[in-house]
């Protein structure tokens, strides 16, 4: 099969240790003229949530390219490791629910396969490591082209895991979405498209704090809130030179409610 000149890390290995360094190590022996893209690697450590969120997000800016993930908790116990092809890019990661977002956004998952082909793994595998001894070995031949069928057997795409659809709720006048995710900056994102404000007036209350509709940031006072479509084209929550997060409390995962004001 055609290979990639490319391949993208998003992990939760943060940014203090080697473990980063040694992904980009086995690629660069294996697959050497193929450049490596860093999404992040300062997903909150487990959080598959964020994680599949992050990914799903970027992967669709980003150039055709064999992306690896690595938030895994279950690492060494009996979940698989699998690949994924999707009409733009493959997927390489654990079986856990963090690759199925980005296939989607991908176009979907036209095959999958498990991980099994040993001679594709380094010639010892750490039961706590797998990002370096299995995914990136098995992502660099994938974009040297190496056969996709022959990293190991194949996979019904309908066995692999997902998580949960993600809570959004409307009627009139009031909207509920689950926290999907925090950035840097503390603004909040729901899992709600931006079209579902379209029902709301200029006044709202975010769990019964005032806010207003806003196109950007600074359309609000400094220290309020503004509830507006992100860059991702979904319901967000920020703070003209603050925290969203901060000011509500919000964790991911959790379900909060804007309604109108009036």
């Amino acid at each position: 099969m055609p290979g990639y000149g490319w391949i993208s890390l998003t992990t939760d290995y943060g940014l203090s240790d080697g473990f980063v360094a040694a992904c980009h190590g086995v690629v660069a022996r294996l697959a050497p003229a193929v450049r490596v893209l860093d999404v992040t690697h300062l997903v909150p450590p487990g959080d598959l949530g964020r994680g599949a969120a992050v990914l799903a997000q970027t992967v669709v800016d980003l150039p055709p390219a064999v992306h690896v993930a690595v938030v895994d908790p279950g690492v060494g116990t009996a979940r698989r490791g699998v690949a994924l092809q999707t009409p733009g890019g493959l997927l390489v990661g654990p079986d856990n629910g963090l690759l199925c977002w980005a296939a989607d956004a991908l176009g979907g998952t036209e095959r999958a396969v498990e991980l099994t082909n040993s001679d594709w793994h380094a010639a010892t595998v750490s039961h706590t490591f797998h990002g370096r001894d299995v995914f990136a070995p098995v992502a660099a031949r994938l974009a040297l082209g190496a056969e996709f069928a022959d990293a190991g057997p194949s996979v019904d795409p309908a066995s692999l895991v997902r998580l949960p659809d993600p809570v959004v709720g409307s009627g009139p006048g009031w909207l509920a979405a689950e926290v999907l995710s925090v950035d840097h900056f503390g603004n909040v994102q729901l899992a709600a498209p931006a079209s579902a404000l379209d029902g709301l007036g200029a006044a709202l209350l975010v769990e019964g704090v005032p806010a207003r509709r806003a196109a950007t940031f600074g359309d609000v006072p400094s220290g309020a809130l503004a509830v507006l479509a992100d860059s991702a084209g979904r319901v967000a929550l920020a703070v003209n030179g603050g925290r969203a997060d901060a000011l509500l409390s919000l964790v991911t995962g959790q379900v909060l409610r804007i309604a109108d004001a009036s």
